[in-house]
């Protein structure tokens, strides 16, 4: 019998459903499934990269497709000849759309972290994105919900919790007395006093509450790293972006938080060539890099979705988007490097991945010494950039 095999493309919260896809068609025989994206157009045509590959490795497997692009290009998906069947993107995790028994949540496969989605789906509506199409409504699990859920995970070995979601932070919007994340988090703390390490997935700055705003500064057993979806650094392209947010509200909320915490590592969303992005437009997103100092930086290519406002809009042309993209990634391996170098001689806590690497509180990839299991937290000290720390 050969294990169901899944492959996962995109964010976070489809790894941690993949996860559970695994676990739930576990004795399964000759099963492929492709957990797709759709969240820019590269994406989707990695998607297809993907199902032909797994195709070609696996002929005789019965190949299922799910995820975002499944829900959004459903007719591009289905009619490939090495696609089987598609699995809707809101059912994927229930065992009837699979054919499978139901029985109790299966136990996760062990991992270092532990990534728990506590929501689902998005209520808003930026020009740029599809993945409202894909996921659906905006929709929480219960804070009890969430702690077994994290229990389960703990019991099998994880030694950090990532909590993620399409949009993290609208978490319990939805929920009687519309609870903010931070009661969620501090709930999750209380349960389980010997986890020593949760992290949060990528943010929207603007929702953060002021309990979660507390534990970010204050509380040590939340890491100090923060991803935002910041997605530009001047405010007209955000206002035609429908972002909610304004240049000045993610640097006053990363000031607050240095001036508590100075170690904190900011991460960010950055999207390159936006339509009628202009130069002035661009050197604001390559100046909030340096500003926000952000040193884990995602940086993304414009590119039109069908069917979403921006794509109606005047286009940046594809040579122009793509030396910007560079500049923003240049502008983010400078902050990087320059931040990776403090870290020289600074004892990091360090949590083993199976590689030989682990990632420090911070979010700092660091050689580790041989001979370290994964699941360990261990004192690193580096000695040299070159020698310790992976860029």
């Amino acid at each position: 019998m050969n294990a169901p095999q899944v492959v996962s493309l995109g964010c976070r919260l489809n790894l941690s459903e993949s996860e559970r896809i695994r676990a739930m068609l576990a004795g399964e025989d000759n099963l492929v499934v492709i957990n797709s994206c759709a969240v820019t157009s590269e994406a989707v045509r990695q998607t297809r990269q993907a199902i032909r590959k797994a195709r070609k490795a696996n002929p005789d497997a019965r190949l299922l497709v799910t995820g975002c692009a499944a829900e959004i290009e459903r007719d591009q998906l289905s009619a490939m000849p090495e696609v089987d069947g598609l699995i809707g993107n809101e059912t994927k995790l229930d065992p009837r759309s699979w054919n499978v028994a139901s029985s109790a949540p299966p136990v996760p496969a062990l991992h270092t972290r532990a990534f728990v989605a506590v929501q689902n789906g998005c209520d808003h509506a930026c020009t740029f994105c599809v993945i409202p199409q894909g996921r659906g409504a905006s929709r929480s699990l219960s804070v009890a919900q969430v702690l077994r859920e994290v229990e389960t995970h703990l019991d099998a070995g994880a030694a950090e919790v990532v909590l993620t979601g399409v949009d993290v932070t609208s978490w319990g919007q939805d929920l009687p007395g519309q609870p903010g994340l931070g009661s969620l988090v501090q709930a999750v703390l209380d349960a389980f006093p010997a986890l020593t390490r949760i992290r949060m997935s990528s943010i929207d700055g603007i929702e953060v509450d002021e309990q979660l705003f507390e534990l970010f500064a204050a509380e040590p057993r939340v890491m100090p790293h923060i991803h935002l979806s910041l997605q530009h650094g001047h405010d007209l392209i955000l206002k035609r972006m429908k972002r909610r947010h304004l240049r000045s509200d993610a640097v006053n909320l990363v000031t607050r938080l240095k001036d508590r915490r100075p170690e904190i590592a900011v991460g960010a969303d950055l999207i390159a060539g936006f339509p009628t992005e202009s130069t002035g437009h661009h050197e604001a997103n390559l100046s909030i890099v340096r500003e926000l100092d952000i040193v884990h930086g995602h940086i993304f290519p414009y590119s039109p979705r069908p069917g979403t406002p921006a794509a109606r809009m005047p286009q940046v042309d594809r040579p122009t988007i793509k030396r910007r993209a560079a500049e923003l990634r240049t502008a983010v391996a400078k902050a990087r490097s320059d931040w990776l170098a403090t870290l020289v001689d600074k004892p990091l806590s360090v949590l083993a991945e199976s590689d030989g690497t682990g990632y420090s509180p911070e979010f700092a990839r660091v050689r580790l010494p041989e001979g370290i299991a994964r699941g360990i937290i261990v004192t690193v000290t580096p000695k040299t950039l070159e020698d310790a720390l992976l860029s």
